[in-house]
């Protein structure tokens, strides 16, 4: 399916409404350290996630484990900071979506290396950013849009 990666979450609602988003689309979490929060079992429970444990989830150590892991040409960045589109991108099945953390998006470096696969959601002048959840909500759902003739099955 899809694999939606978090670099450095901080915000703990944001990624359980991620990881939940997850489970219901049949995509896989990737969580990139360092974490701003605590995801142990014993946290989880106490947040009362009751859907954690169905969580197809890879913790990375850090974003050069992830990278050197994973295939560079089936991933996108999801970033304020380029003009194009989300839409306008090509989903496959299996692909990674990336978002940075809350508070500081992803590194600069790694955008300006991986330009032609950044990604954004338009926005008005007044608007500065979306809720964490909410961008992946949309980006998530549009590739599942761009692939669902080959993966209703996993719908039904």
């Amino acid at each position: 399916m899809f694999n939606i990666v978090l670099m450095n979450p901080q915000i703990p609602p944001n990624t359980g409404n991620i990881g939940r988003l997850c489970v219901n689309a049949g995509a896989k979490l990737h969580i990139i350290k360092p974490i701003g929060f605590d995801i142990s079992e014993k946290a989880v429970k106490r947040a009362g996630l009751d859907y954690w444990n169905k969580l197809d989830l890879t913790v990375w150590e850090n974003k050069e484990e992830f990278f050197n892991n994973v295939d560079i040409n089936k991933c996108h960045f999801a970033t304020t900071k380029t003009n194009k589109p989300y839409f306008e991108t090509k989903f496959d099945i299996n692909d990674y979506i990336i978002f940075g953390s809350e508070t500081k998006g992803i590194d600069e470096d790694i955008l300006n290396k991986y330009k032609e696969k950044c990604i954004t959601i338009p926005m008005t002048k007044d608007g500065r950013s979306l809720n964490l959840a909410v961008s992946t909500g949309i980006i998530l759902y549009e590739a599942i849009r761009q692939n669902f003739g080959k993966i209703i099955d996993l719908y039904q």
